[in-house]
């Protein structure tokens, strides 16, 4: 299994925004959507801001894999539903990295509502 290395679990996780491609069924990639990404220990998660029909999220979620860029770094990764166990510290990374903008736009990717819609990022 391939990991992170700290460079690029720095570069991505202090980004503030990631380019993510899913995978089409031919293994082309799809056109890149903007998101946020944060970084709990050693590993990498997104979440849809808009729930689980947000059509990249079906996308990301149905092929596995893909493409992200995010600060300088470019990488295939898979894609992985996240099981319960980390979704407080993610809400953590979450607030921490992008408070900044408001409680209405961080709520989108917070609590247990948007918790099912988490990805970890598996280089």
């Amino acid at each position: 299994m391939t990991t992170w290395t700290t460079d690029e679990l720095h570069r991505i996780g202090t980004a503030d925004e990631l380019q993510l491609s899913s995978r089409r069924g031919d293994g082309t990639l799809r056109p890149p959507v903007t998101i946020w990404v944060v970084r709990v220990d050693d590993d990498l998660f997104v979440r849809s801001a808009y729930g689980a029909t947000n059509p990249w999220f079906v996308r990301a979620e149905a092929s596995g894999s893909g493409h992200v860029s995010a600060g300088g770094v470019e990488k295939d990764v898979g894609f992985e539903q996240v099981g319960t166990g980390l979704h407080e510290s993610i809400d953590a990374a979450y607030h921490a990295k992008y408070d900044h903008y408001g409680p209405k736009i961080v709520g989108t990717v917070v609590g247990p509502d948007a918790a099912p819609n988490t990805l970890r990022l598996v280089p």
